[in-house]
Parts: C-alpha cells; structure tokens; sequence
C-alpha cells in the first residue's frame, strides 16, 4: 500500500513538472515557430500552432545580414571574460585569503553594486565616455559589461578560495613561494570550476546586453547582435521572421555553453557554501 502510494504521488510530480516545463519552454517553442512562418500567415486568426508550411526566409536574411553583428558579440563576450578573470580572480584570492584590512566591508560594497539598475550605471557610463571619447567603441562595451560581471565574480571567487585547505597555502610557503605565486600555481588551479562559472555568466550577460549597447554603442560601426536585431522593425513593417530567426540563431552559442558547461557551473556556484 505504501509503494503504490509512493509511486502515486511519484507520477504527479513527474507530471507537474512536465507541466510547468512546457509552460516554460512554450516562448521558445514560439519563437522557432514564427522563425519559420511566412510574413502572410504571421497576422493569420488563428494562429498555426505548427510551420506546416515552413520559410526559411528568416534564417537567410540572418546568414546574409547578421554575421557582423553575431561575431562583434561574440569579440564583447570575450573580451568581457577576459577582463573579468583578470580582474576578479585576484580580487578574489586578496579577500579571501590576504587578510585585508576592510575586506567585510568591501564585500558589501560589491553586492552593492550589483544592486545598481543597469540604466543608471548606462547614464553614468555615457557622460564618462563621452568625455574620455570611448562612445560607439567595442571596448567602451566590453568595460561597461564587466562592471556587471567583476562584482559576481569577486564574490564567487572569494566564496570558494575562502574554502581552500590552508595546508596547501602552507606547504607552498614553506618551499618559498610568494604571494602570487601562490595564486598562480596553487589556488588558480584549484578553482578551475569557479573560474569556468564567472566566464560563462561574464559572457552571457555581455552576449545578452542591451542596455549598454543602446545606450553606448548606438552608432558605433561595429554593433552586437542585440542592437542589429532592430534592423528590422520599421515604421510600417516589421520582419518578424526575421527578428525571431536571429533570437534562435543568438539563442544557439549561449545554449550550448549552458549544456557544455552545466556540471562546472553546479560545482562552482555551491563551491564554499560548505567548509570544513
């Protein structure tokens, strides 16, 4: 009786999670669809559920117009990774494990910051790059979307070295290693998760930016693909096929970063949470 109870409520979990998985993917599920639904049949009452009669009108105006603007997003994420680790990594290792003076204070400071509206720091970041001539720039870009991404990942970092077993800080004292050679040879390689974590959440929050591009990069040569998307929304038509074929194809890198790096990321956000 108790078994077949069990596998009762079982069943209703699986099922309600099937639900809820459904009710969330159905955006995407949409947006494929209108990706390959004809510009006659967008305005249709009602609606077809299903492209039984499939374009790809969408896609090659994407492949044909959108590779500039996907690989200028693809040079700001990176870029905005790189600029994160070198800046976080240390950061991290100084507060978890140097003993600053003011280092409580400075971790509130960092979630702080992270609590900034992204439209005020765009306002701010554009009367400074006005200034300093960095407007319609990738690496005004790049600078701006690391402000989102260097304080998570000062606090991750500071969050998992903080765990480390000091036998090992120890050990590379006594064979006369420094400071940072400490943290070159010992406590980067031990945080290779933690450091997979704040690449991929660097990336996809500059992959994924808007607000600073529309802000900062409006008439810049080089745009990203969320500002080129707008491409084509005009004032009488709007390509619709269009815009959601690109949201799929932008959609792809960031998915298949999600899949490749879903164990790293696991390990990396609970990293500290649990010290001996």
């Amino acid at each position: 009786m108790t078994a077949a109870r069990s596998l009762r409520r079982a069943w209703w979990k699986t099922a309600l999670g099937v639900v809820f998985t459904l009710a969330m993917l159905f955006p995407v599920y949409w947006m494929v669809n209108v990706s390959f639904t004809k510009t006659g049949d967008l305005r249709r009452t009602p609606p077809r559920w299903f492209p039984w009669d499939p374009t790809f009108e969408g896609y090659e105006a994407v492949f044909a117009q959108q590779l500039p603007a996907l690989a200028t997003s693809l040079l700001i994420g990176l870029g905005c990774v790189a600029v994160t680790l070198v800046i976080a990594a240390p950061a991290g290792y100084a507060l978890a494990l140097l003993n600053l003076r003011g280092g409580r204070s400075l971790n509130f400071l960092l979630l702080v910051a992270q609590m900034v509206p992204a439209v005020v720091m765009a306002m701010g970041f554009y009367a400074v790059y006005n200034s300093l001539g960095l407007l319609n720039t990738v690496w005004g870009l790049i600078i701006a979307d690391s402000t989102i991404a260097v304080p998570f990942g000062v606090l991750l970092f500071s969050a998992f070295m903080s765990g480390i077993p000091r036998e090992l800080l120890q050990a590379a004292r006594v064979d006369g290693a420094g400071a940072w050679r400490t943290f070159v040879s010992i406590v980067l390689p031990v945080s290779r998760n933690s450091a997979l974590t704040v690449s991929l959440f660097a990336f996809l929050w500059a992959w994924s930016d808007f607000i600073f591009a529309s802000t900062l990069n409006r008439n810049g040569e080089l745009i990203p693909i969320t500002l080129s998307i707008y491409n084509y929304i005009g004032n009488n038509t709007t390509q619709w096929n269009a815009i959601m074929a690109t949201a799929v194809v932008a959609s792809v890198p960031a998915a298949i970063l999600l899949v490749i790096a879903q164990r790293y990321v696991a390990a990396g956000v609970t990293a500290g949470a649990v010290k001996d």
